[in-house]
């Protein structure tokens, strides 16, 4: 080999190496889509609307259920357990169903907490983000911890009551056992003075593990029974963070 073809093979396999060796350039990760609040059109965006309305007629509820559809079950079939239980409370329930948390998190600023100064808010949500596969329990857990702050941002003398999300599907499959890790992580939350957490999740499993469709028919939504089991699960811890004497079943 010449010395001057000797020599730029020298040179362009040093080069080589150096650009191996060079750090790539760190792209930034996709945003959590968990925690960036969107709204939602037709009927949800109805549901959103009126939901305004009534805060704006009700703005000295005790007590605001945050949440999907389970929540806004307490219109249906939780509606005796409802009457019984928050009527004389003066609730409010700010369910709307299909909510993710970052529907939840846009709402939160877009009305649905205005002149409100409730004693407690409910949390129930993110069980819709589990089945979404580009979702990770990381982020499904700061999403919903992005609704308990933001909630204690708007409403600082509001203690909140996180619930765990419900166990679904009617046998053990991976999604209910994402939402169970999720769960477990949420614990974390409670600081016993603030902010609470409450994981009812054996109320709707059976000693095999499965649902039971007397409680969720569809082994997601409660049933009139599911419901009241869930009501006298809560109100001991609920009355006494209203610093009330418990409702009798």
């Amino acid at each position: 080999m010449r010395p001057n073809l000797l020599l730029l093979t020298a040179t362009f396999a040093v080069a080589l190496a150096a650009v191996a060796q060079d750090k790539v350039p760190a792209t930034n990760p996709p945003p959590n889509k968990c925690v960036v609040p969107i709204p939602r059109e037709g009927q949800a965006r109805d549901r959103f609307l009126e939901l305004n309305q009534r805060v704006k007629q009700n703005p000295g509820a005790e007590v605001i259920f945050v949440g999907d559809s389970i929540t806004q079950g307490w219109e249906g079939n939780g509606k005796d357990a409802w009457a019984k239980y928050y009527a004389p409370r003066h609730a409010l329930n700010l369910g709307i169903g299909s909510d993710h948390t970052q529907h939840v998190l846009w709402r939160l600023d877009h009305g649905n907490l205005d002149g409100l100064n409730s004693k407690v808010a409910v949390v129930l949500i993110g069980v819709n983000n589990v089945p979404d596969e580009t979702n990770t329990p990381r982020q499904i857990l700061e999403g919903v911890t992005a609704v308990v702050h933001r909630l204690r941002e708007r409403l600082p003398q509001t203690r909140v009551l996180l619930l765990g999300i419900f166990p679904f599907r009617e046998d053990f499959c991976p999604q209910r056992a994402k939402a169970a890790e999720i769960n477990q992580a949420l614990q974390e939350l409670d600081d016993n003075r603030w902010i609470y957490f409450l994981d009812l999740s054996r109320l709707f499993l059976a000693e095999d593990g499965r649902i039971p469709k007397e409680l969720m028919r569809d082994f997601l939504h409660p049933t009139s029974t599911g419901y009241r089991l869930w009501a006298e699960a809560m109100e001991p811890k609920l009355a006494q963070l209203l610093q009330e004497k418990p409702i009798a079943p």
